[in-house]
């Protein structure tokens, strides 16, 4: 009798084990989906992946099935750097299907040329530059109804005492929300990390861009905040956030180092993402992020990452 439950339980024990073997996807993406509650239900926040960015599992390179497939994955908002440079026809149409959806758009980018001193300076011909962006915003907002605009005040200059290119900074913004304001535009400036990606630019942390805010003083000017970006130059997350949250329109998001999607790098996303929500915040957080694994797999690497950090 002992015996033959000893075969029969080592007759199921390499039954089970075959089975295992025999079916890798219980062990790989399809069963972590499963372990993720509500896998397609909608994020608590507005977690906002590029238009593209899951284009090798949705199979398509059409924007308007990307936007489809993201929204099917529940993701409420998404974000196009480059949409400025987009045709005419095709922004209308991706703002078409965002505003059918009920999705949001973070910020585009009107200007961030890093090579270039352009806020610092007082000069003439930078008010005429700045014009002509403004008014290239101006006119792609009023066609699509995106109205948040990312802007970079460019380079330092170390020709020009700081606290002057400072006050030319804010003197600079001002003359923009005065154009861009009554359009119901918004600018959100981008402080970038200079120890690692952009070396030589003027604007680099949180406090700065809060003073900048401050000294404007114009709905029109506010702050995107790359957690990334500050991650590098400052660190202290959340007080930061905390300090300068009446002046932060949008974030972006990217873990470090690696620059991969959240839970790949050292910072605390979850806490982050808790803290958005404990605030009521309902804008963009922009996933401006590789991934940390190639392919299809890797696209579902990063929607799993972000179920495991939205807040439940």
């Amino acid at each position: 009798m002992e015996s033959r439950s000893r075969r029969s339980f080592l007759r199921g024990a390499a039954a089970t084990g075959a089975a295992l073997f025999a079916a890798p996807a219980i062990l790989s993406g399809r069963w972590r989906q499963a372990a993720i509650p509500d896998a397609d239900k909608p994020f608590r926040l507005a977690y906002a992946p590029s238009i593209g960015m899951f284009r090798e599992l949705c199979g398509s390179d059409d924007p308007l099935d990307n936007i489809q497939f993201l929204a099917d994955k529940g993701f409420r908002a998404l974000f196009d750097n480059g949409f400025p440079g987009r045709p005419v026809e095709e922004q209308e149409k991706i703002a078409t299907k965002i505003q059918k959806m009920g999705l949001m758009m973070g910020p585009w980018v009107l200007h961030a040329d890093f090579g270039k001193t352009s806020f610092v300076l007082p000069h003439r011909e930078v008010r005429d530059f700045l014009t002509t962006k403004m008014e290239e915003g101006i006119e792609v907002a009023g066609r699509t109804g995106f109205k948040t605009a990312l802007v970079v005040p460019g380079r330092y200059d170390y020709r020009i005492h700081p606290d002057i290119q400072l006050a030319n900074v804010i003197e600079n913004l001002r003359y923009c929300a005065d154009l861009v304001g009554p359009e119901g535009v918004t600018l959100v400036l981008e402080p970038l990390n200079t120890l690692r990606d952009h070396p030589g630019l003027w604007l680099t942390g949180m406090p700065q861009a809060y003073q900048v805010c401050k000294a404007v003083n114009s709905p029109a000017v506010k702050i995107v905040e790359d957690i990334y970006h500050q991650q590098i130059s400052e660190g202290n997350l959340i007080p930061n956030i905390e300090a300068c949250w009446d002046e932060i329109a949008a974030f972006h998001v990217g873990d470090n180092p690696g620059r991969n999607e959240p839970t790949t790098g050292e910072i605390n996303y979850k806490n982050i993402f808790s803290y958005l929500l404990s605030r009521d915040y309902t804008g963009v957080i922009c996933m401006e992020h590789g991934r940390s694994v190639k392919g299809p797999e890797g696209v579902r690497r990063v929607i799993e990452a972000y179920r495991e950090c939205d807040p439940f």
